[in-house]
């Protein structure tokens, strides 16, 4: 008897035994995993299984639609997190390396999902020969397209105007590079970039049917998912299939907000710089259930006494500069970057040049670049517009915790909710009234990219510490005094973050807002949207790259004007010290 007790004891303490919190955690968590591992099986499956019809627009398939997208999804957020940590990491630690990679990250978001898809295509199917895993790949890379920027753009700003105390504390600990990464800045980045994973993963969905019907030429791709079913759909005219697409959307949102980014909201609190506790803190029923579970605790102990271990490591793979110093210029080795990256740049536009001239004329760029200026307006009016009105939502939003938790999931479905489901709307008004497209197609492009402004301005201000928000109060600083003086500058680096990835994901949304069809009848605005969006569907590659070269020319630019000497304004004097 006493031999059976020390064992049940000894098994207790280790962890083996269940508590009543694994009656649930633990069957919920291994459903999920055989969930994902059968959608992963399926992709080594060879192309002939597809059959015709490979989407059928019956609602007994929408579950299995829905599994297979949103295993692309969370895919495409796994590539999106290993790139962040490493590109923007890299753009934010050398000056040297953030003069090519910040540019590029510019360029990258403006080329739309469309243009990635008419030159990746066929490389990804040539990886896997008759495979599903090829077109599978294809689809997670455009959707990785569609995420990764914005978070990029999320930590490369947080590493930047991380607050000189971290940079003290560091030296204080005197903390390796290695070790003020992994414990002091990314906990830093941590809030915001959960709150741009979460506009990620809901702007993923915007493009979603870009990405699992692809034609490009006399290339067509189809996979079973949301996206295909969404757009057959469309195609057929088939209101009862949209509205099955609207309430599987509003579930598969719902469960992803309570099982993946509730949880992560609610863990990522206790990185919050401040002195003082926040008066509420977000909860999540999923996070307390893991943290009960015995036996997910004795599952996950290993992985995290690993990447505790790794954490506390003092060697250091980079010399990074320090935050708020500029890094030491060198009078030979400044110049010879700068004169290598001009080379690579000519080199690359002169590539890019001699291309597009092989099918396109001199006049047709000039009509080309007029359309670019068209698109350029609509852009502007429409994030002026969006900060206009998000920014005092946002804060007002992100300074209620309660509120925010209950805002989270609408606001998730909104950002999430595709262009094409209103094509029927507006393709019926706009020829029915007779309405000019150039004008009433433009809130398309906005729908789903003004959401970044908003989800950044929440983070911003979830972020804010809680003492500075008090010392505010004490002072009785009320009205515009307080808007000027505290809670916009606390915000306006999240905020200019969230205005260059709208700004951008509105240049991409352009492909799908400025070409709309509804059935037979199609309504075209003017713009280089629609320009990319009719010549990728033609497959006339030089009319491809032309237009995907001048709207990366007016992204840089415009970034390189405005945004960038507000980012650097924003960490000069507009740091949380």
């Amino acid at each position: 008897m006493r031999a059976s007790s020390i064992s049940y004891a000894s098994l207790t303490a280790r962890g083996l035994v269940p508590n009543r919190w694994d009656l649930v955690a633990f069957p919920l968590v291994i459903g999920l995993l055989l969930l994902a591992s059968e959608g992963a099986r399926q992709t080594l499956a060879p192309l002939s299984t597809l059959k015709e019809p490979v989407v059928s627009l019956d609602p007994i398939n929408l579950p299995e639609y829905a599994l297979r997208t949103t295993l692309r999804m969370l895919a495409a957020m796994a590539a999106s997190l290993f790139f962040t940590f490493t590109y923007a990491t890299l753009a934010a630690k050398s000056r040297r390396v953030e003069l090519v990679l910040i540019p590029i990250l510019d360029i990258l978001q403006s080329v739309p999902v469309l243009g990635y898809i008419s030159f990746t295509v066929v490389f990804f199917m040539s990886l896997f020969p008759g495979r599903i895993a090829g077109a599978e790949a294809a689809v997670i890379f455009a959707i990785f397209t569609a995420q990764a920027w914005n978070m990029a753009f999320s930590f490369y700003q947080s590493l930047r105007t991380a607050p000189r105390d971290l940079e003290e504390a560091a030296r204080s600990f005197r903390f390796s590079a290695w070790q003020r990464f992994w414990r002091l800045e990314v906990p830093f980045a941590m809030p915001g970039l959960i709150w741009n994973m979460m506009m990620s993963m809901s702007g993923s969905w915007f493009f979603i049917v870009a990405s699992e019907a692809i034609t490009v030429g006399d290339t067509t791709i189809t996979l079973p998912g949301i996206g295909a079913y969404l757009a057959k759909a469309t195609e057929e005219k088939n209101l009862a299939a949209i509205g099955w697409v609207i309430l599987t959307m509003i579930i598969v949102i719902l469960l992803y907000d309570q099982l993946m980014f509730r949880p992560l909201v609610a863990w990522a609190d206790k990185f919050r710089f401040e002195q003082t506790g926040a008066q509420i803190a977000p909860n999540s029923w999923f996070l307390e259930l893991l943290e009960r579970s015995r036996l997910m605790g004795t599952v996950g102990r290993p992985a995290a006494v690993t990447l505790r271990i790794l954490a506390r490591q003092r060697f250091a793979p980079l010399r990074v500069r320090r935050i708020g110093r500029p890094e030491a210029p060198s009078t030979i080795l400044d110049p010879v970057w700068f004169l290598a990256v001009a080379a690579a740049a000519i080199f690359a536009a002169w590539k890019v040049v001699a291309f597009v001239a092989s099918g396109v004329s001199g006049s047709e760029v000039l009509s080309v670049f007029k359309l670019g200026l068209l698109t350029l307006t609509r852009v502007v009016v429409l994030i002026a517009i969006a900060s206009l009105i998000w920014v005092p939502v946002g804060v007002n939003v992100g300074l209620r915790p309660r509120l925010a938790e209950k805002i989270q999931p609408l606001a998730q479905f909104l950002a999430a909710f595709p262009a094409n489901l209103l094509f029927p709307v507006f393709v019926v008004g706009i020829v029915s009234f007779h309405l000019n497209p150039d004008i009433w197609l433009s809130p398309l492009i906005i729908l789903g990219t003004q959401w970044y402004i908003l989800f950044n301005v929440i983070a911003g201000t979830t972020a804010y510490p809680t003492d500075f928000r008090e010392a505010a109060t004490n002072f009785q600083m009320r009205g515009w005094q307080w808007w000027r003086s505290v809670i916009l500058p606390g915000i306006f680096p999240y905020f200019v973050t969230g205005a260059i990835t709208a700004a951008g994901g509105a240049w991409n949304a352009t492909i799908v807002a400025e070409v709309v069809s509804w059935g037979n009848t199609k309504v075209t605005a003017q713009g280089l949207g629609a320009y990319i969006a009719d010549n990728t569907a033609a497959g006339n590659y030089p009319k491809i790259v032309l237009g995907i070269a001048i709207m990366s020319l007016f992204v840089t630019l415009f970034n390189r004007l405005l945004w960038r000497p507000l980012y650097h304004y924003a960490e000069d004097r507009l740091r949380l010290d």
